[in-house]
């Protein structure tokens, strides 16, 4: 099932992706849901983040060649790299991520977990069946600021800095799934999620064991190699198998 949020009458609605048409859904996103009556397409609909988490969680250099494509003697981690981005950087299909600067910023292609039940301190084995599904999302990132502070909140935290969407999809396996970026229709990085060092049920436990995961909490499970600079005026994608693609144009904030 492919879940998302739009909004309807100025309200967040849930709603059910069958195709290209949007029909309502009934129910509890992290219960049951239901189809209901018809939207419309989802090209004439405003598509909202498909959650509001508490947390946003991040790994860093879960794939070994991005952890190298800019420093060879770059040690692959031997434990996740947790970072946190906050809620308020979350914008959804469509919206503009706005470039605060005209530092290098950076688009960052990542397959999101959405955690479906509470989470703590969970087995590797168990953790999936904690998870509602999975989505597209950025992990955007100012690079001049990330160098200097040596910590990554300022760099990745600011508005518009976390695109996540356009849809959940709820039934998929998240261990060989094809995810690329694009820069006006271009492709820039082109991975597989098999390629992560941490793969997504151990990530899931592992965080668990630091932290309680929230039903709608996110988990970003890091970028592959490629990542590439943002312009004004560029159209951004991140395409995951399964799952669909995640546009956003670019602008600078006024």
């Amino acid at each position: 099932m492919k879940i998302l949020r739009y909004l309807a009458q100025g309200q967040p609605r849930l709603g059910i992706l069958e195709g290209d048409t949007v029909y309502q859904a009934e129910g509890d996103l992290f219960g049951t849901l239901r189809k209901g009556a018809q939207v419309g397409p989802i090209d004439q609909q405003t598509v909202l983040p498909p959650v509001t988490p508490s947390k946003i969680v991040a790994i860093g250099l879960n794939y070994a060649a991005h952890v190298t494509e800019n420093n060879p003697n770059r040690e692959v981690p031997t434990e996740p790299v947790i970072f946190m981005k906050p809620q308020t950087a979350l914008i959804g299909q469509g919206a503009a991520i706005e470039l605060p600067d005209t530092n290098r910023t950076d688009c960052e292609a990542e397959f999101c977990i959405v955690m479906g039940k509470e989470a703590y301190r969970v087995s590797e084995d168990e953790a999936l069946s904690y998870v509602l599904g999975y989505t597209c999302g950025n992990d955007v990132s100012e690079r001049v600021q990330q160098r200097k502070d040596g910590q990554w909140v300022r760099a990745k935290g600011y508005n518009t800095f976390a695109p996540m969407g356009p849809v959940i999809e709820t039934e998929l396996n998240p261990n060989n799934l094809d995810i690329q970026s694009r820069q006006n229709g271009e492709i820039r990085q082109h991975s597989n999620t098999s390629n992560m060092i941490f793969k997504p049920a151990f990530l899931v436990s592992f965080i668990s064991n630091v932290m309680t995961l929230l039903p709608g909490d996110v988990i970003m499970t890091g970028t592959p190699e490629g990542v590439w600079q943002l312009q004004p005026g560029d159209t951004c994608e991140v395409v995951i198998e399964g799952i669909g693609t995640l546009r956003n144009p670019v602008v600078m904030r006024e």
